[in-house]
């Protein structure tokens, strides 16, 4: 409850349920993971799209170092414009978009001509030069182009005009969950290599990918020519998703989710009659624990996706819930509850991202 005390709000003039934060835990983070990059020569880009581009939340990354401010969606970097920052544009343009792209973005991922030739053109409309970081696709089948198609395709980048080719670049953990690893990152320096032999020219960035590559930046083993990283987790919530390890010296509880309880009984643990499916098309499991204290929250599926809760208070069980109910298993709660009282939740990933597009969640932003 301390986040609770922290707020020194009257509960009933907040709007529950409410997800808090913590903006200086956030600029501590980002401190963190750009002084971790700079012992090994790279730049850190400080992924937005988690908190939907909110322009206050970014200030905190600015104000703790990052280099960029990366997002998939246009509709957040134009919140973000305000903020003397490069911007960056991580889900491959829309080609309907191109016009848009270059009035937000500084520079994109790439993977197609027919896109680029569009950002040429509107570019040039606009009076503009936009950046572009050529995506190369190194096994886990999301965005990019085969290693062996790149040095042609840059020949075809070079001859626009109103694009920059600033880079080459690649994801990985993504989509098929490949991880970034020493035969990988050397076939993404390999190729960099041969651009840069055969156009003569030197590419200012190569993008190793994404917060997954921590464990090989902590061990000294991200080769090079590698000078920027992508971060969303790691920023936000201080851990690697690779293998789920926490970044030294980084705070976990940036977001915080608070929920009231809107009914607090004594129930079985199964529930008894014909069990057929949910109300999400699936048929639940239960395990029977006996008679059980249960507390039931005002906020669901809806609003939040539960899995990853972790309950503040020792003792408290996340059960499940349903679209607008959140139920928990407080029978071995340490303190004593009521109706009406809050329980409080850390939050990860998957939790902010969908509790940050729900207008029925109020967010607090802590300074």
């Amino acid at each position: 409850m301390s986040t609770m005390l922290k707020l020194n709000l009257d509960m009933n003039v907040l709007n529950f349920p409410v997800m808090t934060i913590d903006l200086a835990k956030l600029e501590h983070n980002t401190r963190a993971v750009v002084d971790l990059c700079a012992r090994h020569g790279v730049r850190a880009a400080a992924v937005t799209k988690c908190y939907c581009g909110d322009p206050e939340i970014a200030a905190a990354s600015v104000r703790g170092g990052a280099a960029w401010l990366a997002d998939s969606r246009l509709e957040n970097l134009k919140r973000l414009s305000a903020l003397d920052i490069p911007k960056l544009l991580l889900r491959l343009p829309m080609v309907s978009q191109a016009r848009k792209v270059v009035c937000y973005a500084d520079l994109s991922l790439n993977s197609e001509l027919v896109t680029i030739r569009a950002l040429s053109s509107a570019a040039l409309e606009a009076g503009r030069v936009h950046g572009v970081i050529l995506m190369v696709d190194l096994g886990d089948l999301r965005e990019g182009i085969s290693p062996t198609h790149v040095v042609s395709t840059v020949g075809e980048i070079l001859a626009l005009e109103g694009v920059a080719l600033k880079g080459i670049g690649t994801n990985l953990t993504c989509f098929g969950g490949v991880l970034p690893g020493p035969e990988n990152m050397a076939i993404l320096e390999g190729v960099v290599n041969e651009v840069e032999a055969a156009w003569g020219i030197g590419l200012e960035i190569v993008s190793g990918g994404n917060s997954s590559s921590v464990c090989m930046l902590e061990g000294g083993a991200l080769p090079e020519r590698i000078n920027q990283l992508r971060f969303g987790e790691a920023i936000l919530f201080g851990t690697e998703f690779a293998y789920g390890g926490r970044i030294e010296g980084t705070y976990s509880d940036v977001f915080q989710l608070h929920a009231e309880i809107i009914e607090l009984q004594e129930k079985v643990s199964v529930p008894y009659g014909e069990i057929g499916l949910d109300a999400f098309g699936r048929k639940p499991v239960f395990v029977d624990r006996g008679i059980r204290r249960r507390a039931i929250l005002g906020i669901g599926k809806q609003d939040v996706i539960l899995d990853t809760l972790k309950p503040l208070d020792p003792g408290v069980i996340v059960l499940g819930g349903s679209s607008d109910h959140l139920i928990v298993d407080v029978q071995d709660c340490l303190r004593p509850l009521e109706v009406g009282e809050v329980l409080s939740f850390n939050m990860h990933y998957t939790a902010v991202l969908s509790a940050m597009t729900s207008e029925y969640v109020t967010k607090v932003k802590l300074k």
